[in-house]
């Protein structure tokens, strides 16, 4: 296998050890990893991240309705999908260094895909499943309240950052743009850092597998700044 750390690392991370150790491994181990010799035998993640989706929605929707009583449906809707968007759940994948866990076939692992959002946000959610087949909604809704819910107004901001920051700015007749200052990396893995400006004067930089992400961030890190002042 050509995943950085072993499994345990990880149950030790996020506080809980799995009674199936398969259910574990299946949540780490991409489609690629397939085509490895000795892989056909292993599950994917992608049942997994289907039930695991299901258990997410479930228990966010659940932790908005009990602590936002006043909160509209509508609002309420918003809210849970900027917790349950894909940046939201790579950010907090990497708290518990999901990425380094994660199974990938060799080309795939060649490509850095273990860092991309995308892949990420699956096997954090087919973690989630996985913790549901061991153990129940409990164990599986514990995990989530401390790994993803425990700052739902940071990741709100987060996923909204370049809006709110264009609507701030307007509303007060400056400007705004976003340049790159770096881009490094090969075609196929590039890393993008950029820089949010203000009047023509640079606030934050963000950094990312894309030009949105690293944009975004850097709004993130503007927003963040502009609050404290």
């Amino acid at each position: 296998m050509n995943n950085r750390y072993p499994p345990e690392r990880l149950e030790k991370k996020i506080g809980y050890e799995f009674k199936d150790k398969e259910l574990l491994l299946t949540a780490l181990t991409h489609s690629s990893f397939k085509n490895e010799p000795g892989g056909g035998a292993r599950d994917d993640y992608e049942r997994q991240e289907f039930l695991g989706d299901a258990v997410l929605e479930l228990v966010s929707s659940e932790f908005i309705y009990r602590s936002h009583p006043d909160m509209r449906e509508g609002e309420m809707t918003k809210l849970r999908a900027s917790i349950v968007c894909e940046p939201s759940l790579a950010e907090s994948a990497k708290e518990i260094e999901l990425s380094e866990h994660i199974i990938l076939g060799h080309g795939e692992d060649m490509r850095n895909s273990r860092y991309k959002d995308s892949i990420v946000s699956d096997v954090f959610e087919a973690l989630i499943g996985g913790i549901f087949l061991d153990s129940g909604l409990e164990e599986a809704g514990s995990f989530i309240k401390r790994f993803l819910l425990n700052d739902i107004e940071k990741k709100a901001i987060f996923r909204d950052s370049k809006t709110q920051l264009q609507n701030l700015i307007q509303s007060e007749g400056r400007s705004l743009e976003y340049v790159i200052v770096d881009e490094s990396g090969p075609d196929h893995c590039k890393s993008f850092t950029i820089a949010a400006l203000i009047d023509g004067e640079e606030t934050a930089r963000g950094k990312g597998s894309s030009k949105k992400a690293a944009a975004q961030q850097a709004a993130y890190e503007t927003l963040r700044k502009l609050r404290k002042s």
